[in-house]
Order: C-alpha cells, then sequence, then structure tokens
C-alpha cells in the first residue's frame, strides 16, 4: 500500500494543525466561542472550499502515514477476516405469493444478486431468475447502497432505490420483471419504502426535502411524469418524519408520521389511495402507536398507559375506541408484534432478553413462547412475507453460536434447523465462553454486561468494551465473525447495555435522555472500572469503541475518564452536540429535540448539553490514543463535527499518544460500502487497537 504524501510529494512529518479563526455566537446570554467553526463549508452539503478539503486530505495523509508500518497486519486482519466470510453463500429461500425469493453472494463479490423461482420448479437452477444484480448496479461506484426493494402484488414488477454516493438520498425505478426492461419512470431524491399500491398502477414514496427530512407521502401513477405526482399527506411539524407501509393482508396503506416520542397514523385502501384516508387517533404529546389490521379490526401497539406498551384492538368504524388487549407490563418490554391470518405474534423483552410468543385470536392468554438453547442469545422473526402462513422464519445468535435460521412450525412448537451461518476458516464454538454480568453504576443502578472471550484466556488481559446508548436502541448479544480477531489475541469483548438503550425497556431509555442523558456516560465508564474490580482487565487495557450517537459516548468519557482507556476509536462520532443542536437548519435537529432537549428555547436544555457536550468540554488533559472517522456526506453526523474535535483535540491535549484522523471522501454515515471493503476499515481499526495496547501477533 503507497503512503499518502503531502503537496511536495514527501509523507508529512507532523499531523495537520487547523487553522483557528474567531467565531461566536450568543445564546441566553453565554456567548460561545469557536475557533474551528470555519471547517463547515457554507455550500454544505456541498463541499468544495479549497482550505477544508486540503485540511481533510492533509488529515487524510497523516493517518495513512502513521498507519503505514502496520500495513502487514491490517492486510492479515483483513485476510483473516475475509477467510470466516463464505464468499459464495446463498439465504434460504421464502415463499411469497407464486415464487420462492433468495439472496446470493458469489465468489469474490461485494454485493448480493437476487433471484426467485417459481414455487414447485426444480431445484437445479434451470428455473431460477435474476430480478436484481447489485453486482451490475454498483460497478464502477465508489459507493453503493440497495435501499428500498419490492415486488409488485402480481409479481411482474420490481421497485428499487439506489445510493451511489453516502448521502442517503435514493433513486427509485422500476424494472419489468417479464422482459428485463427498465420502465421509463425514475424518481430521484427519495428516502423511504417503495409501496404497491392501486393494482400495482401506482407507488407510494417519500421524497427528502432540502434539510434531509421525509415531510411527506406521494403517490406516483406508472407511466406518468413526476409532475403528476400527488401528494397524499404533508407533515407540517419539522421535527416528524413520514413512513409508508403495506398491512399484513395487504389491503390497507399505512402512513405514518412522529419524532422520537409522538405518532400518528393515517390509513387507506390500497386499492384506492386518492380515497379519504382515516386518522386512527390524533397525536398526542409522548404517546406512540403503531398499527395492524385483521379484518375490520385494528391492533394498536402503544404506550399510552404504560411505558412499556400494550396491545390494544378497535374497530375500524370507530379506530379512536382502544380496547386493552394485552395489558402493559413493568417485567415484559412489548417491542412489536405481527399479525397473521390465524394467529399474532408479540415481540419483546425479559430481563433484557428476547422473547417472541405466539398468541391465538380467540384467546390472547393461550401463548407459545419459542424456547432457544442459551441464556444470552438475540432472536427475532426473520421475512414472513405472507398472510397465510403456518410455519415462521425466526433468527437466533449469541455471541458464541453463528447466526442461525429457524423454521418454527406453529402448530407443534418445533424448531427446524434450516441454516447456520458458515465460517471457512473454522469455528469451535467449544473453545468460547459467554457471561451475562451485572454490574452496579455508581447511583446504585445494575448494568447488564454482555461479554465473550476464550476458555484459555488467562489473567487480567487486553478487553474491548463497546457502547451505543441512544434513542432507545439495544444492541443485543449477538454474534460477530470479526470480533474473533480480537478474542483469539487474548481479549474478552464486552458489550455494556447502558442506559439510553431500551435494553431493559422504556424506562432504561428514558434514563439515559435529556436530562438524564449523562447517566450513559457515567453508565459506561462504571461498567469498565467494574470490568476491572471483577479481574477481567487492568486500567490501561481497555481498548472502547462506539458510533454515531455512541461516538458522542466515546468523546464523553475520554473527557472524563482518560486514564482508563488505552485505545479509543469513534466512528462518525457526534461530538459537536450543542451547535448541532441550537441549528434548526440542520437536516436532523428539529426532529432530535425529543432526544438530546431544545437548546434554543429551552436554557436548562442548553446548559446541560453544554456541559457534556464532547466537543465544548476538550480540555487540557492527557487523552488516549485516538482513531476518529468520518464520511463526507454524512447526512446523519455531518463531516465537520469529527473534524472540528479532532483539531481542538491536537490544540489542547497534552501527551504524545497517537491522534489519526480519516475521513471517507466518497461515503456516509455507513463507511465504505461493501462486504469486504467495511471489513478493510475494521482491519485498520483492529490494528490501531492492537497497536496501541502492544498486543503482538
Amino acid at each position: 500500500m503507497l503512503t499518502m504524501t503531502n503537496s511536495t510529494g514527501t509523507a508529512p512529518a507532523h499531523p495537520p494543525i487547523a487553522a483557528k479563526k474567531p467565531s461566536r455566537v450568543t445564546h441566553h446570554g453565554i456567548t460561545l466561542e469557536d475557533s474551528y467553526a470555519w471547517l463547515r463549508d457554507s455550500n454544505y452539503p456541498e463541499v468544495s472550499d479549497k482550505a477544508i478539503l486540503a485540511h481533510l486530505e492533509q488529515e487524510n495523509s497523516w493517518f495513512e502515514n502513521r498507519m503505514a508500518p502496520h500495513q502487514p497486519r491490517i492486510d492479515n486482519l483483513f485476510k483473516e477476516m475475509r477467510g470466516r466470510i463464505k464468499e459464495a453463500d446463498k439465504s434460504v429461500p421464502q415463499k411469497d405469493g407464486d415464487y420462492l425469493y433468495w439472496v446470493e453472494y458469489e465468489e469474490g463479490a461485494e454485493y448480493k444478486k437476487w433471484w426467485r423461482r417459481p414455487v414447485g420448479a426444480a431445484d437445479d437452477g434451470s428455473a431460477d431468475q435474476l430480478i436484481l444484480d447489485e453486482v451490475a448496479l454498483a460497478e464502477g461506484c465508489e459507493y453503493f447502497r440497495l435501499g428500498a426493494i419490492a415486488v409488485s402484488s402480481n409479481a411482474k414488477l420490481l421497485a428499487y432505490a439506489v445510493d451511489d454516493n453516502g448521502s442517503e438520498r435514493f433513486t427509485a425505478r422500476i424494472k419489468n420483471l417479464e422482459t428485463g426492461a427498465m420502465l421509463p419512470d425514475e424518481i430521484p431524491g427519495t428516502l423511504s419504502s417503495l409501496i404497491w399500491v392501486a393494482g400495482d398502477t401506482g407507488i407510494v414514496y417519500s421524497l427528502a426535502n432540502e434539510q434531509w427530512r421525509t415531510d411527506n407521502a406521494r403517490l406516483h401513477w406508472l407511466g406518468k411524469p413526476l409532475s403528476d405526482d400527488i401528494e397524499l399527506y404533508h407533515e407540517d411539524d419539522e421535527g416528524f418524519r413520514v413512513s409508508s407501509s403495506l398491512s399484513a393482508n395487504e389491503e390497507w396503506l399505512i402512513i405514518g408520521t412522529g419524532d422520537h416520542e409522538t405518532s400518528e397514523v393515517r390509513l387507506l385502501p390500497a386499492a384506492d389511495p386518492l380515497a379519504e384516508p382515516i386518522l386512527v387517533k390524533p397525536r398526542n404529546a409522548g404517546v406512540e402507536y403503531d398499527v395492524e389490521l385483521r379484518d375490520d379490526t385494528l391492533f394498536i401497539h402503544t404506550n399510552d398507559t404504560h411505558e412499556n406498551f400494550r396491545l390494544a384492538t378497535a374497530p375500524l368504524s370507530e379506530p379512536e375506541n382502544w380496547t386493552t388487549l394485552i395489558e402493559g407490563s413493568d417485567e415484559f418490554y412489548l417491542t412489536g408484534f405481527d399479525v397473521f391470518k390465524q394467529f399474532y405474534v408479540t415481540e419483546g423483552r425479559q430481563n433484557g432478553l428476547d422473547k417472541i410468543q405466539i398468541r391465538t385470536y380467540d384467546d390472547p392468554k393461550a401463548v407459545k413462547e419459542i424456547e432457544f438453547p442459551e441464556e444470552s442469545y438475540a432472536a427475532s422473526l426473520g421475512d414472513n412475507p405472507e398472510w397465510d402462513m403456518s410455519v415462521l422464519r425466526v433468527s437466533y445468535e449469541s455471541m458464541i453460536s453463528p447466526a442461525t435460521t429457524f423454521n418454527y412450525h406453529v402448530e407443534d412448537g418445533r424448531l427446524e434447523v434450516l441454516k447456520v451461518q458458515e465460517i471457512p476458516s473454522g469455528y469451535d464454538r467449544d473453545l468460547y465462553a459467554t457471561e451475562r454480568l451485572e454490574i452496579t453504576a455508581r447511583d446504585g443502578t445494575a448494568i447488564p454486561v454482555s461479554v465473550m472471550y476464550r476458555k484459555d484466556r488467562v489473567g487480567t488481559g487486553p478487553l474491548h468494551l463497546y457502547g451505543y446508548g441512544a434513542y432507545g436502541i439495544s444492541i443485543p448479544p449477538g454474534f460477530s465473525t470479526t470480533r474473533l480477531s480480537l478474542v483469539d489475541r487474548g481479549f474478552a469483548y464486552a458489550i455494556a447495555h447502558i442506559r439510553g438503550g431500551d435494553d431493559l425497556g422504556r424506562a432504561w431509555y428514558k434514563a439515559g435522555k435529556l436530562e438524564s442523558r449523562t447517566n450513559a456516560f457515567t453508565d459506561f465508564v462504571d461498567v469498565a472500572k467494574g470490568l476491572i474490580e471483577r479481574g477481567y482487565t487492568q486500567a490501561g487495557k481497555i481498548s472502547i469503541s462506539g458510533g454515531s450517537a455512541g461516538g458522542e459516548l466515546m468523546g464523553a468519557v475520554v473527557n472524563s475518564d482518560p486514564q482508563l482507556f488505552g485505545a479509543c476509536v469513534a466512528h462518525v462520532p457526534f461530538v459537536d452536540v450543542l451547535a448541532t443542536m441550537l441549528d434548526a437548519s440542520l437536516p436532523l435537529t428539529p426532529g432530535e429535540w425529543p432526544e438530546w432537549g431544545n437548546p434554543i428555547e429551552d436554557r436548562a436544555a442548553f446548559e446541560l448539553i453544554r456541559s457534556y457536550s464532547p466537543y465544548d468540554n476538550v480540555k487540557a488533559q492527557d487523552y488516549p490514543p485516538l482513531m476518529v472517522t468520518a464520511g463526507l456526506n454524512d447526512p446523519r453526523v455531518t463531516y465537520w463535527e469529527p473534524a472540528k474535535w479532532v483539531a481542538k483535540l491536537r490544540e489542547l491535549k497534552t501527551d504524545s499518544n497517537e491522534l489519526i484522523y480519516k475521513t471517507n471522501m466518497g461515503a456516509g454515515h455507513g463507511g465504505k460500502s461493501g462486504r469486504f471493503e467495511s471489513l478493510h476499515e475494521t482491519a485498520e481499526e483492529f490494528a490501531f487497537i492492537l497497536w496501541q495496547l502492544g498486543v503482538t501477533d
């Protein structure tokens, strides 16, 4: 691998030092100074300022220069990781109507191919039909991501949407599956699912507006110009986002709108999307609900009477008249449900572990719970596209058990193994152990921690600690092939299920947001200290990582407790929280206020965010070695947040530890696309961690 050079053609001798340019803003009588605000291009989302681009390229050059001596290890790690992936692989076919559908990777391919064959046809390839070729679509693209994909109900047409630069603005196209020809219909700027309606003559979609917000649901008639498209619904609250789906029986178009804590649903006949919409219940601040239908009965999943949600029903003729079917519970967190013709399924978590329960319409108390073999695991319903099903597809894994696809036979409660993730280079589950711990935080709260390690691990070796803790997103104790490259080198790997996620229910989420936000940070630090106390590792031997809001977590804990950590990797870190939440013009900001608070209007929110925002709290102290990544086209965490953070760290930190920063100049929030390209970045991350913790091969 060639080392990048600076404009003189030589490898850089020192890290780039960003210029300081005075910039001041005043809120609530407090003046904020930001010497690195100039790193935000005023023409964003176009980034063309030569000084900004030059600075980012210099940072990339420094990154490559510092990592170049470790390229042999990066190559070795990449080879290991790739060796654990079955290159020629396919999913288990699933029936949907008259066809079986599956996806397939070919040897060496970065992207999938989507296939189908008629039900009952020979499984010898003779009847297989390639309906979408991601490999061909991605050819010549530095970045490629398939968004929505939907086959029409008559199985003759395919709608799909593609993003080829990481901006998360997708272009929707339509393919005739009988002839292979592309229809002239093309819809740029989508950010949504694609829903077939009106006998497959129309598609419902949402456009991203200038602020990257989906405030609409629109109807496109096939063969008509886009100027004729009809807006079915427009959302006036700039904090809300609109989404569309089809009911399980495919009879109703469901248009939902909401933010992080309030929602509202409208129903339209799928056969007549221009009919008068049915509003299920007007929005009520703090109340979330989602809806499904069976015959003339609505099923409503809502937190209106209990924060862990209940399941209610209502007649379609009286959609606001909700009657409880399953009560909310302190012990069971009802995360969702699925409706089928003969039964319905509820999913949730109890003590942080996934539960899947099958219930009958006649007697909701008659519950069949799917039993799984381990004490710590992640399980969920898989792809179950048909209305009348007697066998359910279920997904399962644990930290030491590779991903497994089951068929669950509803009648007799039997789990049938269809596929277990194959690891070509070999994997012996018996070499590893996993535990679920509880570590007491400073306020007395027990924080769950999932840990895995090799059984032959000796002493207080290195440990990698991962966390997220935001938006009510749980981090399941699932399987990872890349993780083995650390564990096989003596690491324990731990996931801290901190507050801010909903691992233990809605109260767990609420206890890490808004005025309680700092609980997420202190939980993570206390988990690290608890793992040291229990003999899993030592201070300075802990590497940590997190991305996006998890990157905010990284920034907060290296500010508060830098001595604990031997290395930190922050991916697309949300570190400039105060400035972002003060800027209502940014894509996500208004919709984020229910999560973080509105510092524009609320002085208490302003002062709280200012007290923990990682960028605002960088100070003159020693910091652990840091690796930071960003995406130039990232609409979620804009590139200048990590750029400013790194610049300020370089200015103020008092140590000589490594600080390297890379911007993917052709990617967005998720980094590089492609199943192998993304492995290169993981290999770089792990090489950095091993280097900084002094772990040899």
